[in-house]
């Protein structure tokens, strides 16, 4: 947990956040019945999430106590990952997969999101350390605290109800008796039937993920990088190996190996006729992953432990190992001379200890860059207190400005500071007041009546958009894109991040003739139609190249 939290606290304070962030932002500073109303059209799936960081962002509205909750959930899932570890397979495979499931890199990048993620997975864990517990003998308690943290978990994100399909495989991987399984039938049905009003609602709202797409192998090949501790070469190789061996370990494997993929598994398999599936939603699957290499390292490190150097088994029972080369063993015999020197049981453990921290501190210094890397705002899809900075330096006060598409006004709702002199021409009602993400916009007709009457307007618009063949499916973004190529050209530009801001300016009769593209500088337009219209210039020949 130490391990955790002091990689999720590094380079917490990216200077920027992201689309998703935002949200997450301005819609916990809204009030409950606001919320409440918006979660009746769009983003029911993060309800309980939202009305959670109300609470925590009355504190102090900033970045850093947006992303604290994740920390502190990440820091509190590698404990439960290693308290199941240590209920599996010893203290020893329990430190281990702690340590592994904190220093996975993608554990400390939604460690660091103002998210519900990592939330989701400390749920996931503290649920299935319960679900052992009960199965255990606990009694009644243990079940309904089982059913009480799947419940919260599924509500806090409903794509963690797969787990419960990853409990079932373990409760028949542990052969439990009949009466368990009446257990957990019931703790599963009650928590179906607190689900049904959040799936119900939606299903109403599934156009939020309409941007995904069937996953492929290629996704499958790149979530089970993520789920080591390394993507690549030797660390991501060698932690297959140790899953691989820690599949021999049967109580951990009916654990561990469910987890991890039984819930990408649904997903994947139902995302090929609905797209549901992202690398983010199945999260906590990755604790299978480092209970299965903590399990693995722990039975090499037992297999080794018990040969001597000469090759011939020397006992498991704490019994001295004979060794009958030049070696050294430390204590008071340094250096055996060709003599046979005895090496007990715990001299073999400590070391055997040793090289495990030596491997997982190596580990991590392995990656080293990726973290760094992680821990810079550049890493994310956008930083939209980048655009917000540069309309402070641009804008002028009354400006209008444009969001193409709409979502860009994201930017304005979680850095308002940059666009507060600017004036939004195409919002006709507010986010909060309206009950919607990004605010309700003017119709096709009253956008074309404000735009006739400025003759210069900033628009902020995402990179893809620039691109001539995209064509927006809503009527008021076909609008706005109409209105700038008819009637606008392109003074400036600058580039952030994937971000363009543009100052557009009213064209003057002559500017441009038809067929010319828009944002050519009215200089260039003659120009450019009358060598379009001149006679081509016959070529001089090209001399020959000589090849030395």
């Amino acid at each position: 947990m130490a391990v955790m939290l002091a990689v999720g606290l590094w380079g917490l304070d990216r200077g920027g956040m992201w689309g998703d962030e935002s949200v997450t932002f301005q819609v916990a500073q809204r009030t409950v019945p606001q919320i409440w109303r918006l979660l009746h059209d769009v983003d029911a799936v993060h309800g309980l999430y939202y009305l959670f960081m109300h609470a925590v962002l009355t504190i102090h509205p900033d970045e850093v106590v947006l992303r604290l909750p994740a920390v502190c959930a990440a820091t509190a899932t590698a404990g439960l990952v290693a308290s199941l570890g240590v209920r599996l397979a010893g203290p020893r495979a329990g430190l281990g997969a702690g340590v592994l499931y904190a220093i996975t890199p993608m554990t400390g990048h939604y460690a660091q999101e103002g998210r519900s993620y990592a939330l989701v997975a400390g749920g996931v864990a503290g649920a299935t350390l319960l679900l052992l517990r009960a199965v255990e003998g606990a009694g009644t308690r243990a079940w309904w605290g089982y059913g009480t943290a799947v419940a919260l978990t599924c509500a806090l994100h409903e794509l963690a109800v797969p787990v419960l399909g990853a409990h079932a495989l373990t409760l028949a991987l542990l052969r439990v008796p009949r009466r368990m399984w009446s257990c957990w039938g019931r703790a599963a049905g009650a928590v179906a039937l607190l689900l049904l009003p959040l799936v119900w609602v939606s299903q109403g709202q599934a156009g939020q993920v309409a941007w995904l797409v069937p996953p492929g192998w290629d996704r499958v090949e790149r979530l089970a990088r993520n789920f080591t501790p390394g993507p690549a070469g030797p660390v991501f190789w060698g932690a297959l190996l140790l899953m691989a061996v820690g599949l021999r370990e049967r109580r951990t494997a009916a654990v561990a190996v469910p987890l991890l993929l039984v819930p990408p598994g649904i997903l994947m398999t139902v995302s090929q006729v609905r797209p549901l599936y992202h690398d983010r939603y199945v999260l906590y699957s990755l604790a299978g992953a480092s209970l299965l290499v903590a399990a693995g390292a722990g039975r090499v490190g037992r297999a080794l432990g018990r040969m001597g150097c000469d090759g011939r088994p020397a006992g498991g029972d704490g019994r001295r190992k004979w060794i009958d080369r030049r070696m050294w063993v430390g204590g008071p015999r340094a250096w055996s001379d060709g003599r046979r020197v005895a090496v007990g049981g715990r001299q073999v453990r400590g070391v055997m200890g040793c090289i495990a921290v030596l491997a997982l501190i190596g580990t991590f210094l392995t990656q080293l860059p990726v973290y760094r890397q992680d821990r810079s705002a550049a890493h994310r899809p956008d930083n939209l207190a980048v655009v917000s900075a540069l309309a402070v330096r641009r804008m002028r006060p009354g400006d209008p400005v444009l969001f193409l598409p709409s979502v860009g006004r994201l930017a304005a709702l979680a850095y308002p500071k940059g666009f507060r002199r600017a004036q939004d021409i195409a919002l006709r009602e507010s986010a909060p007041r309206s009950g919607t993400l990004w605010g309700r916009e003017a119709t096709p007709g009253e956008l074309r009546r404000r735009l006739a009457s400025v003759d210069r307007v900033w628009v902020v618009a995402e990179a893809h958009v620039l691109n001539p063949r995209w064509s927006p499916a809503d009527p008021v973004e076909r609008t706005k894109l109409a209105v700038l190529r008819e009637e606008f050209t392109v003074r400036e530009q600058h580039t952030r991040d994937g971000v363009v801001l543009r100052l557009h300016v009213r064209r003057q009769p002559g500017d441009e003739r038809p067929g010319v593209p828009a944002g050519i500088p009215p200089g260039a337009a003659t120009t450019a139609r009358s060598r379009a219209s001149r006679p081509a210039a016959p070529r001089a020949p090209r001399p020959r190249r000589v090849r030395w």
